[in-house]
């Protein structure tokens, strides 16, 4: 199985290609310059391995939380490519993947041996959704399955931080500094990893593919969390 996978939720980005479990290749694109960047990416990486869109199999999109402007560029990308294609695409929400990309981290640091070991863990993934608020993903990983959704909500840093404080056998994974700051000062352990890119927007995608847990391209939405601006201002104003 061929799985293409893209994140434009952030700052940077990526595209990744996954052929039967494998990466075949991950690129990275820079920040603000999507709408020019991206299908040439995409057309020189599947160039690069002698690939056309017409093989691959399926789509994997990274549907945020983050960037409002970047989200609607990768995902109209992949809407329109699933519909040229006729090709399932699967959603999958950043802090789901910053919860399975971290777990086998955390599980590794408890449990020696366990990367030869089926493991199951359940994880906080949390990442900075500035505003002195935190985007906060609760998920219970296990080994070669579709992470189990518990919660995903915004919330204010401190009171986040005060909630970790109350659960301290669940371990908190983030890759942004300012959240480990907010829970190290109230004593709370953390485990600062990268920010995930395509490559593991892939690896669930994949299993999602194969748990039948996909999406139509007039169905894919990005995953906000939180409304925009303008949709905050619109209706602060009416």
């Amino acid at each position: 199985m061929l799985v293409l996978a893209i994140d434009t939720a952030g700052k940077e980005g990526s595209v990744a290609l996954l052929r039967n479990g494998e990466i075949l290749e991950l690129v990275s694109l820079v920040g603000r310059t999507y709408s020019e960047q991206l299908m040439p990416q995409i057309s020189a990486l599947l160039a690069r391995h002698n690939l056309d869109k017409s093989v691959i199999d399926a789509y994997a999109a990274a549907t945020g939380p983050g960037s409002f402007t970047g989200l609607r560029v990768g995902l109209s990308t992949i809407k329109a490519l699933a519909e040229i294609t006729h090709k399932p695409i699967a959603a999958v929400s950043l802090l789901e993947a910053l919860a399975w990309a971290g777990a086998r981290s955390v599980a590794r640091l408890s449990e020696p041996g366990i990367a030869d070991q089926p493991f199951e863990a359940q994880v906080i993934a949390a990442l900075d959704a500035m505003r002195g608020e935190v985007f906060v993903g609760e998920y219970v990983v296990r080994e070669d399955a579709v992470p189990q959704l518990l919660r995903e909500v915004l919330m204010r840093m401190q009171e986040f931080a005060a909630e970790a404080q109350l659960a301290p056998q669940l371990p908190v994974i983030t890759p942004d500094e300012s959240v480990a700051a907010a829970l190290r000062a109230r004593g709370q352990p953390v485990q600062v990893v990268f920010r995930p890119q395509s490559d593991v927007i892939a690896r669930i995608g994949a299993l999602k593919i194969a748990a039948s847990q996909v999406v139509l391209p007039e169905a894919l939405d990005a995953n906000y969390i939180r409304r925009s601006d303008a949709e905050i201002f619109s209706k602060g104003s009416s």
